[in-house]
């Protein structure tokens, strides 16, 4: 008996399938939207939203940026590497080659099979992205070579593993993982959205990078646990900790538990400060827009739902902890969110409703 196919040989295989429905979907653009739910599930119903424009380049940009982090993130590798296998995917911009090459990296990481397929059909994902436009392709490359080169530098400074040291250097790592992506999607929305003009574009510039970084600081908040056991890195400044008489290698203990509660109290604060941002980020963004409303409503609504639970908990400081909001909610803010984000007025009373307590259907 033949031996079953692995997770990759799956991946490849769709490649070769056509639907009926979809017809003049390139086998590229197939299979990218095939990944993008096996990487995450949350941003495939997002960007299932967007109008036909945007949903092409938002999808190859989550997916390059997603590639890019599984290096960071592996285990295997050695930082070298890890900075080598970097520099080798920005290479990909240029060469056709070096992308379908690209994949064959998958034998040095340990990731697990969703995301080494992802990044076994590397060259799939930049043909996709060599189809766009050239005014887009440029926003996608300007964007995710910031965010990559700031992910080298963070590997090279930190060969035992991430160890955030201050909250200046928190911040920063959030602006190159995440503030970038703010900046990509905005100048995305401007290029392909007859209704973000220039002053629009504007108002939107001054919050988008908080927009990012306020969905990576609740990411980090929630996984601190995770990010510890599973990924080696710990990115609560350890000044905070020292404040409160702890440190990175006490991050889990369960004697330190309060005293490492007490430590995450500024980064909470920034949280709810960038929270704030990013709503009034998606408050400039006129109701005619309602797809990118909505689009960019959703993660910062589950984003708000995560920080009332994660304040009322220490799960995330428990080996093998995390915070998390009950599917039945995601669902309820999936329905709600498509309402409430009509108006700014609607979508302060939305957020003000998840704040105090969790947002369900009866039944």
């Amino acid at each position: 008996m033949d031996d079953p196919p692995t997770e990759v040989q799956a991946v490849q295989a769709a490649r070769l399938r056509v639907t009926a429905r979809e017809p003049m979907l390139s086998d590229a653009e197939r299979l990218s939207r095939l990944l993008l739910p096996r990487v995450s599930r949350t941003f495939a119903l997002g960007t299932k939203l967007l109008p036909p424009k945007l949903e092409p380049p938002v999808r190859a940009g989550y997916l390059l940026c997603r590639i890019a982090d599984t290096i960071e993130d592996d285990l295997a590798a050695t930082p070298e590497r890890k900075a080598e296998l970097l520099d080798a995917f920005l290479a990909c911009f240029d060469s056709a080659t070096a992308a379908d090459e690209f994949g064959s990296c998958i034998a040095e990481l340990s990731a697990n099979d969703d995301y080494l397929a992802l990044v076994a059909q590397t060259g799939q994902v930049f043909l996709t992205y060599r189809m766009l436009d050239a005014p887009t392709r440029d926003i996608l490359r300007r964007w995710i070579t910031e965010m990559v080169r700031g992910m080298r530098r963070f590997v090279v400074e930190h060969p035992g593993g991430i160890r955030i040291a201050s909250v200046d250097e928190f911040r920063e790592y959030c602006y190159f993982v995440a503030g970038t992506v703010g900046h990509l999607l905005t100048e995305l929305w401007h290029q392909h959205s007859v209704f973000v003009g220039k002053g629009t574009y504007a108002r939107l510039l001054l919050d988008c990078e908080a927009f990012g970084e306020a969905l990576q600081i609740v990411n980090i908040l929630k996984d601190i646990a995770w990010d510890a056991e599973r990924e080696n890195a710990i990115y609560i400044p350890s000044d905070l900790l020292a404040a409160v008489g702890s440190g990175h290698d006490a991050i889990l203990r369960d004697e330190r538990r309060a005293a490492n509660r007490d430590a995450l109290a500024p980064l909470i604060r920034l949280a709810h400060d960038d929270i704030e941002r990013a709503l009034r980020y998606i408050e400039a963004l006129p109701t005619t827009a309602m797809r990118i409303r909505l689009f960019c409503a959703l993660p910062v609504l589950f984003a708000i739902a995560t920080m009332r639970e994660l304040e009322q908990s220490e799960a995330m400081l428990v080996s093998g902890g995390a915070v998390k909001i009950a599917r039945a909610e995601v669902r309820a803010l999936v329905v709600a969110g498509s309402t409430s984000a009509l108006t700014n007025r609607t979508l302060r009373w939305l957020v003000d409703r998840v704040r105090r307590r969790p947002f369900t259907f009866p039944g």
